[in-house]
């Protein structure tokens, strides 16, 4: 059984056992950011994330479509 790769949204890098990621659950008005878990890694249009500095740059994205 092939386990599920994850890819970072901002990098490119992949990994089946990702530590250290963050998950970030969105929409047009609110923004949630996990810790990374299975669950939340594995809900529908969850974004994956390797580290706190690529999720940084897209929450800070995220909130200038926002604000604009």
């Amino acid at each position: 059984m092939i386990d599920t790769i994850y890819r970072c949204e901002i990098c490119g890098e992949e990994s089946q056992n990702p530590v250290r990621w963050i998950v970030i659950h969105c929409n047009s008005s609110q923004l949630t950011v996990y810790k990374w878990t299975k669950e939340a890694a594995d809900t529908y249009g969850a974004r994956h994330y390797c580290g706190e500095a690529h999720a940084q740059v897209y929450i800070s994205r995220w909130l200038e479509a926002a604000c604009s």
